[in-house]
């Protein structure tokens, strides 16, 4: 028998599980109220973006993986916006930059989540607007319970706000001071701001109508102008030591909608593994999927070093792809049959050594790989000359400061099931936009600024993400929803859950409390983009002795503290019975069902 933390929990009505206890509560009571996964997502969604501000806001982006009952079929919603038409690299280096700043106005990409969730529930939902965002709103303007991370986040840059980024100290200091953990705090600014766009989505016909209206007041109405406006005027110190201004416009915000797209899918042990398309990290979970199913997995001991060496290695490879063949789809040729082939995997998996960690930064022999790992490599790292800090979401270099993002899954009675991975826009990445109480997503930090690439930077481009929602099937029919925050770790911790699922047997919750591990053998999606060849972290609650073979085999090993890797939560169906778990990881996730 297994150990967890707490019991795998298993219900017949609907589940849910997210990074945040009130979400999950949230939800839930959505479900309760007889909403279905859809309104029960989008619920979650919107209170993760008031009760978790420093990871992920209302002008962040959001990508989903869901089944539709009523269509039987999987499908991914990208509410991923897309850079501004001005926004291109010769732009760029005009200003003297090399790389693209991590902070600030001029990395804003248009925000996606509110359009992509109102697009969800246009499409999909059954409740009114008003009831899913009422909880959203309550927490808003009455106030919610403040994360001690949370608080240190607004500490790192407090004085940073008063001096420079003022409309974020009006924002989120309170008499010139961060709000103070586990006491209330409220964001009535972002409370007025959904309750004017449902005042004026209410005055339109059903349901469906008012989310579209919803919508069209955020892209194409009072939201998108006072981004307009604060974009066009102000010049704001970022990353790069300079005062920039803006690219993202009106026209831009006009201009884009979320959509829906067919996954990226795999199969794997008689599971269906479904994905986001390569705009987004989440096909190298595919990817290290099928160069594991040539290893006896079974075999092995889960808390071994065979297991975590061969899960290593693989991710290697399947990282080097992902940095030199993905990106938007829509402006560049990624070969994904190709790289989810028995015969390229067959051949990759050769490349691997059982006994000897790899140091070298290998992708597969396509198209110009070789050409366009030599750019990578040159610019890894690369970090503007009076820039301060780096990485997701802070710009301060702070240790307990590791999560990039929120997730969320949801089942319902009759059978559906989301998973949703929400992120940017988050308080500390750029100051917060006048009359809106949030500021505005800044991804494109994520593009590269040479020429040649698939993330290359360009105008209308989706920059390739690391949010990677997880949505599994078997017989076509759903069995599980999981994901979790963690930037370029994302599909490495999910990952782990379903290995130890699939070959081991653990429920959701045993698979979630498992020791961890993790490698940065790869260029960071984040500012400044350092790359750690044969770096690797593991949890120290594994074995002493599986810690000294990882060594033995050349593995730069850190040893991190017990319960500090990942925050997977999951959902699944199961012999006719829903099942939930969340990490006890940071202490705030959760899972609720009955």
């Amino acid at each position: 028998m297994s150990f967890t933390t707490r019991p795998e929990l298993i219900g017949t009505f609907g589940m849910v599980a997210s990074t945040h206890w009130l979400a999950s509560a949230s939800a839930m009571a959505v479900l309760e109220k007889g909403g279905n996964a859809f309104d029960a997502a989008a619920a979650a969604g919107f209170v993760l973006q008031i009760v978790e501000p420093h990871l992920n806001g209302p002008g962040g982006e959001l990508p989903a993986v869901f089944y539709s009952a009523k269509d039987d079929r999987v499908r991914v919603l990208c509410g991923q916006g897309v850079t501004p038409a001005a926004m291109t690299i010769d732009r760029m280096k005009a200003l003297g930059l090399t790389v693209m700043p991590g902070t600030g106005l001029l990395p804003a990409v248009v925000p996606g989540a509110f359009g992509g969730w109102m697009t969800l529930l246009r499409d999909y939902g059954q409740l009114p607007l008003e009831d899913v965002l009422s909880y959203a709103i309550g927490y808003a303007e009455h106030g919610y319970p403040v994360l001690p991370r949370m608080t240190s986040s607004i500490l790192a840059i407090q004085d940073f706000f008063k001096r420079e980024w003022r409309t974020s100290a009006e924002q989120w200091l309170r008499d010139g001071e961060a709000p103070r953990p586990n006491h209330l705090f409220a964001n009535p600014a972002i409370a007025e701001t959904y309750k004017r766009i449902l005042r004026e989505a209410k005055t339109h016909g059903d349901r469906a109508e008012q989310c579209e209206r919803a919508r069209l007041a955020f892209y194409r109405g009072f939201v998108a102008d006072r981004i307009d406006q604060y974009f066009r005027s102000t010049d704001v110190l970022d990353t790069s030591g300079q005062r920039n201004r803006g690219l993202l416009d009106a026209s831009d915000l006009a201009g884009w909608e979320a959509t829906y797209e067919d996954a990226v899918s795999y199969e794997y042990e008689g599971f269906m593994v479904h994905k986001t398309g390569p705009w987004g990290q989440g096909p190298m979970f595919l990817q290290q999927l099928a160069l594991l199913k040539g290893f006896d997995l079974a075999g092995m001991d889960p808390l071994g070093p065979d297991f975590v060496h061969t899960v290593i290695e693989c991710a290697k490879l399947a990282f080097a792809d992902r940095d030199v063949f993905y990106g938007d789809p829509n402006f560049s040729d990624v070969p994904m049959d190709t790289l989810l082939s028995d015969a390229y995997n067959d051949a990759r998996r050769r490349q691997i050594d059982p006994r000897r960690a790899s140091f070298e930064f290998r992708p597969g022999n396509l198209l110009d790989s070789e050409a366009r790992a030599a750019k990578i490599l040159a610019n890894a790292g690369r970090q503007q000359p009076g820039g301060f800090g780096q990485g997701e979401p802070t710009f301060a270099p702070l240790p307990e400061l590791r999560g990039d993002t929120v997730h969320l899954d949801v089942v319902d009675r009759w059978g559906n099931m989301v998973s949703a991975t929400p992120s940017g826009g988050w308080l500390q990445a750029s100051p917060a936009v006048p009359g809106l109480g949030f500021n505005v997503t800044t991804r494109g930090q994520m593009f590269w600024m040479e020429e040649g690439l698939p993330s290359s930077l360009g105008p209308g481009r989706r920059p390739r993400t690391t949010l990677s929602p997880t949505l599994v099937t078997r017989d076509g029919k759903p069995y599980a929803a999981l994901g979790t925050p963690g930037g370029d770790q994302q599909d490495q911790w999910s990952l782990q859950l379903l290995l130890r699922h699939v070959h081991f047997g653990l429920n959701l919750q045993a698979a979630v409390d498992s020791p961890s591990f993790q490698t940065a053998h790869f260029p960071g999606s984040f500012y400044p983009r350092d790359i750690q060849l044969g770096k690797m972290s593991a949890e120290g609650t594994f074995p002493q002795a599986t810690l000294d073979a990882l060594r033995a085999r050349g593995h730069d090993l850190t040893v991190a503290e017990p319960w500090s890797l990942g925050r997977v939560c999951a959902v699944g169906i199961r012999h006719g019975l829903m099942r939930g778990a969340a990490t006890p990881r940071q202490m705030q996730a959760y899972a609720i069902g009955r």
